[in-house]
C-alpha cells in the first residue's frame, strides 16, 4: 500500500479554526436579524406610532361598526328635547312616540339608561346617577357649564372642563353637557333602519307581516304592487343604499371577470411565442418574454393610477389594470406550462397527419388544460379582491363607496355592511370557482 492511499491528518489547528468559524456563523447570524429588526423597528417609526396610537378611539370605531346610538338631545336656547337615532333628522321619534326608556313631564325630562344608570334634566340642570360613583351635577350657563362632582378622585371615563363636562362609565353611555346643549347617548347592538328609512311605512315590521303585505291585495301605493313597493322601498333606504352597493358589487365582479378573462385570451397566444419548444427565434422569445416582464413588473395599481389619468373614471380602467398585469403573469405560466408538456402526445397527433393547428388543439391543449383553468380561476378570485381596492383610487366599483364611508367617524356601520359584503362575494367567487374546476378538469 502507497502513501498515497492514507486519508490526509487533520491537524488540531484545522479542527480549532472549523471550530470558530461555526461558532462565529451561530453567533453573526442571530446577531444580524436583531440587529435588522432593531434598524426596522426604528426605520417604520414604530415607537413614535406606538405613542400616537389611541386604542380607546378604536374600540369606540369597532363599537360603532355593530351598533347605534339614539341622541336624546336637550337644546338650551329653543328649550325643546329631541329623541332622534344617529341624531339624524329623518329618524327622530314624535312627542307621541318616544322611545319606553324616555320620559317627558313638560320641561323635566327622565332617560332611563339601565342598570342603575340614569339621567334627569330639569331646565338647564343635568344630574347623572352612575352606579358605584355618585351624583354628577351639571348646570348650563352663559359663560359654560358649572358642575358638582362626587367626592373622591376623578374617573378616567368622567372629562370636565369650563366650557364641556363629557362622561361616559361605561362603552354604550354617555354625557355630555354643554352651554348650548345637553346630550345622552345610549347604545343599542344592531344595525339601525337596516331594512326599511325610520319614517316609511313599512318600518318595524316583521317578516311575516311583509309576507301577507306581499300578499294582500290591498296596495299601499296604488300604482305599485306590494311586493315591488316592498323591495323599492329596501333598495332606496337612503340610510344604507342597497341598491348603489348591489350595482358596485357588480361593477366590481364585471371589473374582475372582464381583466381576466382579457388577460387569458392575450396571454395564451403570447406563451406560445415564449415557450422555447415552440418559437425556435431567440429574438422572439427574448422580446415576448420581457414584454411579460414589463406587464407584471408594473404593479396593478399603478396601470390603475396610468389608466385613470388617460381614461378618466370607471370600472374600464380597473379592467385595463388588472389585464395589463395579469397578461403578464399568466403568459409566464403558461409558457413554462408549455415547455414542460410531453412531445410523445404531439407526435402522436402529427403521425395521423394533423395540421400544426390541430396538433395544438389535440396534442397540447389537452395537457396545460387543467394548468389554464386552474390558473385563470385562481386569478379571478384574486382579481376579485383586488379589483376592489382599485376600485378605492377612483375606478369605481364597491372600492369607490367603501373609502366615501370611511371619510367620516360617522358611517362605521355602513363601512362594516360594505366589507361584510365584498367577503361574501369573494366566499360566493370562491366557491363558484372550485365547482367550475371540478367540472372542467375533474369532469364530475
Amino acid at each position: 500500500m502507497s502513501v498515497d492511499t492514507f486519508e490526509p491528518v487533520v491537524t488540531p489547528n484545522e479542527v480549532w479554526q472549523k471550530v470558530k468559524k461555526r461558532a462565529w456563523i451561530t453567533i453573526a447570524v442571530p446577531l444580524a436579524i436583531i440587529t435588522y429588526l432593531a434598524y426596522t423597528w426604528f426605520a417604520f417609526g414604530v415607537p413614535e406610532l406606538l405613542s400616537k396610537a389611541q386604542p380607546e378611539r378604536a374600540v369606540i370605531l369597532a363599537t360603532d361598526s355593530v351598533a347605534y346610538k339614539i341622541h336624546v338631545t336637550k337644546l338650551l336656547r329653543r328649550d325643546i328635547l329631541e329623541v332622534a337615532i344617529e341624531g339624524e333628522r329623518r329618524a327622530t321619534y314624535s312627542e307621541e312616540d318616544l322611545p319606553e326608556w324616555v320620559s317627558v313631564d313638560g320641561t323635566n325630562s327622565v332617560v332611563d339608561l339601565g342598570q342603575g344608570y340614569l339621567v334627569e334634566i330639569t331646565g338647564k340642570r343635568m344630574e347623572f346617577t352612575v352606579p358605584g360613583y355618585g351624583l354628577i351635577t351639571a348646570t348650563a350657563t352663559n359663560s359654560g357649564v358649572d358642575y358638582v362632582l362626587p367626592e373622591g378622585n376623578q374617573p378616567d371615563w368622567l372629562k370636565v372642563g369650563p366650557k364641556k363636562l363629557d362622561a361616559r362609565p361605561t362603552l354604550d353611555r354617555r354625557v355630555q353637557v354643554t352651554k348650548t346643549k345637553i346630550e345622552v347617548h345610549n347604545y343599542f347592538g344592531g344595525w339601525e333602519n337596516f331594512w326599511f328609512p325610520f319614517h316609511s311605512e313599512l318600518y318595524g315590521m316583521s317578516f311575516s307581516q311583509l309576507w301577507a303585505l306581499a300578499l294582500s291585495a290591498d296596495r299601499l301605493d296604488p300604482n305599485t304592487a306590494n311586493i315591488w313597493f316592498i323591495v323599492n322601498e329596501f333598495l332606496e333606504n337612503p340610510d344604507w343604499q342597497h341598491g348603489e352597493i348591489f350595482v358596485a358589487l357588480f361593477e366590481t365582479i364585471m371589473m374582475a371577470v372582464l381583466g381576466t378573462l382579457t388577460a387569458a385570451f392575450f396571454g395564451l397566444p403570447l406563451a406560445f411565442l415564449a415557450a422555447r419548444n415552440f418559437t425556435p427565434s431567440m429574438i422572439l422569445r427574448f422580446g415576448t418574454r420581457r414584454l411579460f416582464d414589463f406587464l407584471r413588473g408594473i404593479d396593478m395599481l399603478i396601470w390603475s393610477l396610468i389608466f385613470i389619468r388617460a381614461f378618466g373614471l370607471g370600472p374600464l380602467t380597473g379592467a385595463l389594470a388588472i389585464a395589463f398585469t395579469d397578461t403578464g403573469s399568466l403568459g409566464k405560466l403558461f409558457s413554462e406550462a408549455l415547455e414542460n408538456i410531453d412531445n410523445k402526445q404531439v407526435e402522436g397527433v402529427r403521425a395521423t397527419g394533423a395540421s400544426q393547428i390541430q396538433r395544438y388543439r389535440f396534442g397540447v391543449i389537452p395537457q396545460i388544460l387543467p394548468v389554464f383553468v386552474s390558473q385563470v380561476l385562481y386569478y379571478l378570485e384574486s382579481n376579485t379582491r383586488s379589483a376592489t381596492v382599485i376600485g378605492a383610487l377612483g375606478a369605481g366599483g364597491i372600492g369607490l363607496m367603501l373609502v366615501e364611508t370611511m371619510k367620516t367617524s360617522r358611517d362605521w356601520e355602513n363601512t362594516s355592511y360594505i366589507i361584510v359584503m365584498t367577503i361574501v362575494v369573494v366566499i360566493i367567487m370562491d366557491q363558484t370557482s372550485s365547482w367550475l374546476r371540478r367540472k372542467l378538469i375533474e369532469g364530475k
